[in-house]
């Protein structure tokens, strides 16, 4: 991944942004993991409260993906912990972000990997392995389609129809 910074990514694209190919996430989320920059295609999860299909997301090769987590923005308990986090570094996935909660705060700052998220939450959410993906999902105002391509660093998150050329 070459260096990029979104602040210029939206100077740079402005017939983009005016069109809607490219988008700006809400600032809502807070910044976590040891990677501040991150950026690679989506992978969309829809669940709530149940982190069961996040694991089994995170188990598998990320080849440099980000798995964008629609929670429903529940505060209620954290759907990414130290154990996940930990494992989405060993299988290289570049990032994630959760409209959710995270726990585990400390061990996911030591993760080589970016995470964006609500807040944190001690609780750990339900295991029932309810939820949907592949779907669309809306986060942060924008809605996301899997495929699509995410750009994160500490000026917000962007995503875009394509890879952008940085």
């Amino acid at each position: 991944m070459s260096s990029f910074a979104t602040a210029e990514v939206c100077d740079a694209h402005a017939p983009h942004l005016a069109n809607g190919d490219l988008r700006a996430l809400a600032p809502v989320f807070k910044t976590y993991g040891q990677c501040r920059a991150f950026s690679g295609p989506v992978c969309t999860l829809k669940v709530f409260e149940d982190n069961v299909l996040v694991r089994d997301h995170l188990e598998t090769k990320g080849e440099g993906r980000v798995l964008v987590i629609d929670g429903g923005g529940s505060m209620r308990c954290a759907l990414v912990g130290g154990n996940l986090g930990q494992l989405a570094q060993n299988n290289g996935w570049a990032g994630i972000v959760v409209n959710g909660c995270i726990r585990d705060v400390d061990e996911i700052n030591g993760c080589d990997i970016g995470v964006r998220a609500l807040a944190s939450h001690p609780q750990k959410s339900n295991k029932r392995g309810i939820g949907e993906k592949y779907v669309p999902v809306h986060i942060g105002g924008t809605l996301i389609h899997d495929g699509e391509w995410l750009y994160a660093d500490s000026d917000g998150i962007l995503v875009s129809k394509n890879e952008l050329s940085l």
